[in-house]
């Protein structure tokens, strides 16, 4: 295959992976519809969190076994304290997104909160060399996305405004706008990860640690201590199952977005994995009834995430061309000059291939262990699992996990079959 049309089958994936990954972070979302039946959003944060944890160990271990994760650390080590602060992000602006959801809906917070492409464009320019060497029509497509993305959140909030109690609604815009600008800074992280060499799977083992430390600390002080986290817990474990299922495919949402992040750029990647607003959309009105009665507001919403969704596919296919790409690899020459890491290995990795000195990959016990383990912890809260008395459409979310099953299956095999997961 020769190095242009490598460039192009790289494209593809991360193309396909922003679109799963929109799908499967808008699913992850729809437990957090719990806040209504009286649940703390710090709580099912919190909850969400060790499922969260479960997934980015127990996945990467199956994947490609922790013989690879020890690969990328002992090459790039200083990426772990970069996941550590990228994980730390995550968790607070995810906390943020559960009040924004019990104020102003899920349909509605969605849009706001991924307000987080704007900055996704202005790093990966600013820092990355994104859009560096694009063309003046590749560089109107993304000015032009932001200007709709902006015009979208802005009918948003106004049919937010409409919809809820003026302090309720105001305090729900502004967690979701903050939950978006602290979600935008993490993909700088992110990028220089990709741009060193690390593996998504590697990387996001040790954006765990960030989450579940902040989180934890969070979650206690909201409980004014331990003793009142545990007895928090105790009282919300028929739920928790659910909860901490939301975390497990969040993290494969997640895995996407970053897959797309690393083939396609943070300023293309994350408006394309943003289509998760138009998912989130479907759950808050197709399944939770969200908006019934109320066809002033519901218009205004779906002509908010319309305009939106247009902005971020303008920008997302406005695809990198050669010079772009010469510019991407200066980026990452920089980074590797910067942390002293094996340029093979930047430069291999880029492309999605594995480097000369790759370890050979084998699952031991150790990998088992640690899926046999998550595997048990979820068993162990199903079995104490009740079903939650919300008002939802049965058909209509069969219909949406099917689509959403669909997008994993075809993202994963591509993805699989163009980097084997590197």
């Amino acid at each position: 295959m020769s190095h242009a049309d490598r460039l192009r089958a790289l494209q593809r994936v991360g193309i396909l992976c922003g679109f799963a990954a929109g799908a499967w972070l808008g699913a992850a979302e729809a437990p957090t519809k719990l806040v209504t039946l009286g649940l703390s959003p710090v709580l099912i944060s919190f909850i969400m969190v060790i499922g969260v944890f479960l997934a980015r160990w127990s996945v990467p271990a199956l994947a490609q076994g922790t013989s690879a994760i020890r690969f990328d650390v002992v090459r790039a080590p200083h990426l772990i304290l970069w996941a550590i602060i990228a994980g730390a992000l995550w968790a607070v602006a995810n906390t943020l997104t559960v009040f924004a959801i019990r104020d102003i809906g899920l349909s509605i917070a969605f849009p706001l909160w991924n307000s987080n492409s704007l900055l996704g464009v202005l790093w990966g320019v600013l820092l990355f060399r994104e859009l560096h060497g694009a063309t003046r029509g590749r560089w109107l497509a993304v000015l032009g996305g932001t200007l709709a993305m902006i015009a979208g959140a802005t009918i948003l909030a106004l049919a937010s405004a409409a919809q809820a109690p003026a302090r309720d609604a105001l305090r729900g815009i502004i967690a979701a706008l903050t939950a978006g600008l602290l979600w935008g800074t993490m993909y700088i992280p992110y990028r220089k990860a990709y741009l060193t060499g690390m593996s998504p799977l590697s990387f996001i083992t040790f954006f765990s640690i960030g989450e579940v430390i902040t989180m934890l600390a969070l979650a206690t002080w909201f409980s004014h201590g331990m003793r009142g986290l545990l007895a928090d817990l105790s009282a919300a474990r028929g739920v928790m199952f659910w909860i901490m299922l939301g975390g497990f495919v969040w993290v494969i949402g997640d895995l996407f977005q970053q897959y797309a992040a690393k083939y396609v750029g943070i300023s293309r990647g994350i408006p394309l994995s943003n289509t998760n607003q138009l998912w989130g959309l479907i759950w808050g009105v197709a399944v939770f009834g969200e908006l019934s009665g109320s066809a002033p507001v519901l218009q205004r919403v779906i002509a908010g995430s319309v305009i939106m969704a247009l902005g971020a596919a303008a920008i997302a296919f406005a695809t990198a061309n050669r010079a772009e790409h010469e510019e991407w690899r200066k980026a990452a020459a920089d980074e590797a000059t910067r942390y002293r890491v094996d340029p093979e290995y930047v430069a291999a990795r880029m492309s999605g291939r594995e480097s000369n000195a790759a370890v050979v990959r084998r699952r031991t016990w150790l990998d088992y262990a640690i899926a046999l383990t998550a595997t048990a912890v979820f068993v162990y809260f199903g079995t104490m699992a009740r079903s939650p008395q919300l008002h939802m459409n049965l058909s209509a979310a069969i219909v949406v996990i099917g689509a959403t099953l669909v997008m994993l299956v075809a993202a994963g095999v591509l993805l699989w079959r163009t980097t084997r997961f590197v």
